[in-house]
């Protein structure tokens, strides 16, 4: 049975492991969007995913795809892309037109359930210092990117889109490369893509996810701002044979 979240009541969810046993976990219904639930949610390995008209749905799946950072998985032709630099990325320098750029069809006929009230719920994260943007930019345009949820030292991955090839595995890389650097410990893409698991993600059981979120989102996490300055762009990927890091998130954030 699925559970009817009270409205006055924004630090409460039913357990995890109550969720439909079916590929994507349906949880919960109802709430708001408020900052204050959707970091409960998501210290509890839940996030809201809906189309508009409908009620707010909360999910946790069993299994859960994630992706260590430190473990990211480089193509060799996105190797050659990077070290071409061709793309140069930000972060934190656009949040607003990112999850705009994620909430882009995909096609003629497709929706997006990035509706207006979800978009102002991420912007509200954002400006908590809770939500993060990774931009990608070609000759001063904006090609592509991602957003997602930090706390402690896990970050939840939401959504990314490419304008261009390529675009959104260049965030990503970079987003691995930054959260490994300030000793993040997991990447939560949700559900899983063929995509992602080539870039390295696995599937775990829900209950070792969501003892790896407890584990880092009670860490100390990177509080001061994700900017880091004009013109920054990737770093050279390191040569063969010098400790290579071993590219809603789900639907419709499958990257091109």
């Amino acid at each position: 049975m699925i559970a009817l979240l009270d409205p006055d009541d924004r630090a409460s969810f039913p357990d995890p492991a109550l969720a439909l046993k079916d590929p994507n976990g349906l949880l919960a219904v109802g709430g708001d969007l408020t900052p204050a639930r959707l970091e409960h949610a998501y210290r509890r390995g839940i996030f809201p995913w809906f189309s508009a008209g409908d009620p707010i749905l909360w999910w946790s799946p069993d299994p859960r795809a994630v992706l260590f950072p430190a473990e990211i998985r480089i193509s060799r032709s996105l190797r050659k892309r990077l070290r071409k630099r061709e793309l140069g990325t930000t972060m934190d320098r656009a949040f607003g037109r990112v999850i705009r750029g994620c909430a882009e069809p995909r096609d003629e006929h497709g929706g997006t359930w990035l509706t207006p009230e979800m978009i102002a719920a991420y912007e509200a994260l954002h400006a908590l210092g809770l939500a993060h943007s990774v931009e990608v930019w070609k000759d001063g345009r904006l090609v592509g990117g991602l957003y997602g949820v930090a706390i402690g030292r896990a970050f939840f991955g939401e959504s990314m889109f490419s304008r261009v090839n390529d675009a959104s595995k260049v965030a990503l890389v970079h987003l691995c490369r930054k959260l490994t650097e300030w000793g993040f410990g997991l990447v939560d893409c949700q559900m899983r893509t063929n995509h992602l698991i080539r870039m390295g993600a696995v599937e775990l059981p829900r209950r070792r996810f969501i003892g790896l979120v407890n584990q880092y989102c009670r860490l100390p996490g990177r509080n001061e701002g994700w900017d880091e300055g004009p013109g920054c762009v990737l770093p050279e990927p390191p040569r063969a044979g010098s400790n290579p890091t071993p590219e809603p998130m789900r639907e419709p954030a499958e990257i091109s």
